[in-house]
């Protein structure tokens, strides 16, 4: 325990001589026992040094000018700090019972009479130190028990917001590993049926309607497998802030409408009833992502939503804002998991049959492409059973009045030679025999090297050339061909997986005239090559993906 600190005891006498008597007294037990002395020469003076300190006892003569022992008692009695500080009072005088009273209204513990008898002052000095001591070790215990339960309260607290965050942690844990086993799922189911297609065409006995049925359940699953990889490319780059928007003027309505039109094509809205109020709604928002948006409300509200049920979509303006809202009579959000149904990992309750399938993150990727176009995303439900609410909020612009579309010239034109760089056996293989199936005079090479010889041999019009190369790598590839003169006019195309905005800059700064990121279909790469090498056309960069 910390030392304590020395109680002190005031003597107030105003005859100088007896307060010397006194102090000196007091002084010389001080020497064995712990208290300190101070001296006092008035009632006001005394005042004072009430102010300053906390006595153990008070020695007060009651005979003193001006203001006398009993006033200074009362006065010292009246303070908060000093109401119960025991008073001695000392006089010369024999006191009747009416002065007794007095001093004892006025807060006296006790009397002695001059000449003071040094044994009776001790005996009582004795006590009242004793008893301040005892005191203030007490105050100290208090103090420390005081802050121990604040510590304990402190820690406790602590220790629940561990406990907490420990809970989180675990919950989180257990969503990612319930997305880990949903992403093995939602790759195998395709890698399956690639698999058994493929195997189904080299079969001898296969009949050309089966394999024809092969070949388009191979595309199908492989670009299920592309949406698979880009809903993950794109919530980690969205989670980390790497999407850049490439913004314009967006009819919000026609580019739902061209959304839901494609989905009556391709049958995935067949056995719903799907309606649409379309209020135009500009905005200035990001083609691509806009689409993105919309396309996985539409297909949470599809794959929560069993056959049969209804879904509407309405767009309207309001006020500054363009507002989407999407209602769906499906299974419905609990109370529980409303609030995260935009959290990542986070799925309502789902089934190992499902039809529609996914990985629970496209909300999330909803949430963070609404918010980098400046809107906000919102969703209700009653309950279980009761359907649900999306509404999408952007900043609304006003209508731009489009151009009248550029007649495109559609005379057929002689194909342009296209050298392929590529190391993947497969890959180069496939693209080179599609290509060619086209009517492309296409050559190919396995590494970035080879690729320059070619390129000064066979001097192509197009160079389709990967980034990851061996031995160099495109970079490089671009940069030596752009410095020398044989070759610098070749139109070249980056065929990467790499699709960050960074990517598409390095490319660029490399040398190429267009960045595409793998797979690329061949509607795409087709019109890629066209927009390099007709003359009516402008070459531009293409946005990563």
């Amino acid at each position: 325990m910390p030392k304590l600190d020395k109680p002190k005891i005031l003597v107030v006498n105003d005859d100088a001589n007896s307060l010397f008597a006194l102090t000196s007294l007091l002084a010389q037990w001080a020497e064995e026992e712990p208290y300190e002395v101070i001296a006092a020469r008035s009632g006001e003076e005394a005042l004072r040094q009430v102010l300053l300190h906390d006595f153990a006892v008070i020695l007060l003569d009651v005979n003193m000018p001006g203001m006398d022992g009993f006033e200074t008692a009362e006065a010292i009695h009246q303070r908060g700090r000093s109401a119960n500080v025991p008073i001695i009072f000392i006089t010369a005088f024999v006191a009747d019972e009416l002065d007794r009273l007095k001093a004892y209204q006025r807060g006296a513990a006790d009397f002695l009479f001059t000449p003071v008898i040094p044994q009776i002052l001790h005996a009582k000095i004795s006590v009242f130190v004793a008893l301040a001591l005892k005191n203030e070790e007490l105050k100290q215990q208090a103090r420390q028990l005081h802050q121990r339960t604040n510590d304990l309260v402190s820690s406790n607290r602590q220790l629940l917001q561990e406990i907490e965050e420990r809970k989180i942690a675990e919950r989180q844990n257990h969503a990612k590993d319930e997305f880990l086993a949903m992403l093995g799922h939602e790759l195998r189911n395709p890698l399956s049926a690639i698999s058994s297609a493929a195997s189904l065409i080299a079969l001898p006995g296969v009949s050309m309607e089966g394999a024809v049925r092969a070949k388009k359940i191979i595309q199908r699953q492989s670009q299920h497998l592309g949406r698979i990889v880009d809903d993950l490319l794109d919530l980690s780059r969205a989670m980390s802030g790497k999407i850049l928007l490439n913004r314009v003027p967006v009819d919000l309505a026609a580019l739902i409408g061209n959304c839901l039109e494609t989905y009556r094509a391709t049958g995935r809205t067949a056995h719903y009833k799907v309606s649409a109020e379309l209020e135009a709604g500009w905005v200035d928002g990001d083609v691509t992502r806009l689409e993105q948006i919309f396309s996985n409300l539409l297909d949470n509200a599809l794959k929560y939503t069993a056959p049969g049920g209804t879904i509407d979509v309405v767009l309207e303006v309001d006020g500054d804002d363009t507002v989407l809202t999407i209602h769906d009579t499906g299974v419905g959000i609990s109370t529980e998991l409303l609030p995260h149904v935009f959290d990542v990992f986070v799925q309502g309750t789902s089934t190992i049959d499902r039809a529609q399938g996914g990985l629970g993150i496209g909300l999330a990727l909803v949430r963070r492409l609404t918010e980098l176009h400046g809107g906000s995303v919102d969703a209700e439900s009653a309950g279980p059973g009761e359907g649900s609410v999306f509404s999408i909020r952007l900043p609304r612009i006003e209508r731009i009045i489009e151009k009248e579309p550029e007649i495109m010239d559609t005379n057929e034109q002689a194909k342009p030679n296209v050298l392929l760089i590529e190391d993947n056996d497969d890959g180069r293989e496939m693209m080179a025999m599609m290509l060619s199936c086209y009517g492309y005079d296409v050559r190919s090479a396995p590494d970035g090297l080879q690729g320059i010889e070619t390129a000064l041999s066979y001097r192509p019009d197009v160079a389709l050339v990967d980034i990851g190369l061996p031995g160099i790598d495109g970079y490089e590839v671009a940069r030596r061909l752009r410095a020398n003169s044989d070759t610098s006019g070749i139109r070249l195309i980056a065929l990467t997986g790499y699709g960050l905005a960074e990517d598409q800059r390095r490319v660029l700064e490399a040398g190429f005239n267009m960045h595409l990121v793998k797979p690329v279909d061949i509607e795409s790469l087709m019109k890629a090559i066209s927009s390099l090498t007709n003359p009516n056309a402008t070459p531009t960069a293409a946005p990563a993906s």
